[in-house]
């Protein structure tokens, strides 16, 4: 190895922290597609990274011994690790959202990384209204109903606070991430489709990112970040650049399960105050599992989130490469082999 970020072949190492997931692994597949020298940093160790060549570290993001290993001769990060979820202890997710993305940062500070970009999420502006077409001007959330957008922003935060003490880095925010591979979004959707009522009057629009895209857009963004350092510190929005119907998305991701779509429905008060009392219930009984409502995701369903994403087009040129239509015939296909 030298110190520079590069193999004794010359070819430069990049690390991504959850490798082996999502979009984590959707990223590995575009940057092996590109040559590149990929290392990955997970908890577990993935039988289809070995497959593709990868170069596997195991650890966890609280320990900054191991983050630092995996860091050491790298040139550019991708931080896409991270706790989702709307319930669970709150020190689960700091843990994990922020020290990890501190111990990230220091790593790379203590390794020479070059470059870093931090996946982040939208919900850190979520406030609980409706969103339309906002940019990245819009300031973070006064208030917010669960521990992943809290931890997410406080990670973001210190990110940017990093940019502007000289690391190199550009924060990303997709939003509802899908496609063939999902372990989060279309599973749960797919799961509950027998108890699943429509919030409100089926209007409110949302942003989605099909997975490719999201990773099309990672690999811009470190790409445009080495050619021209000034977008260090930026934030950009990212999406398919075509806003849905929140509940028409949820129908196609069920039809493509074969699961019929959702017929009944709720007013927004009624989703909120189930949501209210589903968390006290389970606080109270300190049970681990995820309630049936939340407050947060309450919120979520009932109203518009969809962005402006003029940023990155214009400053990394991203565009999706994907179209929505492409994407749910792929998820559809994906689902039936399963």
């Amino acid at each position: 190895m030298t110190d520079n970020g590069q193999r004794a072949t010359g070819k430069r190492i990049i690390l991504v922290t959850g490798g082996g997931g999502f979009l984590g692994s959707a990223i590995v597949r575009n940057l092996i597609a590109r040559g590149e020298s990929v290392r990955s940093f997970s908890r577990a160790c993935y039988a289809q990274l070995d497959a593709w060549g990868v170069e596997q570290v195991q650890g966890d993001l609280g320990d900054l011994t191991a983050v630092t290993m995996a860091c050491r001769d790298v040139e550019a990060v991708f931080h896409v690790a991270a706790k989702p979820g709307v319930w669970g202890s709150y020190q689960d997710f700091y843990r994990t959202n922020v020290l990890g993305t501190e111990n990230i940062i220091r790593a790379c500070r203590q390794c020479g990384v070059q470059r870093l970009i931090y996946t982040s999420s939208p919900s850190v502006v979520f406030d609980g209204g409706n969103m339309d077409g906002v940019d990245e001007s819009a300031p973070y959330s006064a208030c917010f109903h669960a521990h992943y957008p809290r931890t997410k922003a406080s990670a973001e935060r210190k990110v940017l606070a990093a940019a502007a003490e000289g690391l190199a880095a550009i924060v990303l925010r997709p939003h509802l991430i899908w496609g063939p591979g999902d372990t989060y979004l279309a599973p749960r959707i797919i799961a509950r489709a027998h108890r699943l009522r429509q919030v409100g009057d089926g209007k409110n629009k949302v942003d989605t990112i099909y997975v490719d895209n999201a990773a099309h857009a990672h690999v811009l963004a470190e790409a445009c970040l080495k050619k021209e350092p000034h977008l260090s510190g930026r934030i950009y929005f990212i999406s398919q650049d075509q806003p849905i119907a929140l509940w028409e998305m949820i129908n196609r991701i069920l039809a493509a399960g074969g699961k019929p779509p959702v017929t009944k429905t709720v007013s927004p008060a009624v989703a909120y105050l189930s949501g209210a009392l589903c968390e006290g219930i389970y606080g109270l009984l300190r049970l681990r599992r995820e309630p049936p409502m939340t407050r947060f995701v309450a919120r979520e369903l009932a109203t518009s989130h969809w962005f402006n994403i003029q940023a990155a087009k214009t400053d990394l040129g991203y565009s999706p490469i994907v179209s929505t239509e492409e994407g749910f015939k792929r998820l559809a296909e994906w689902l039936r082999a399963q």
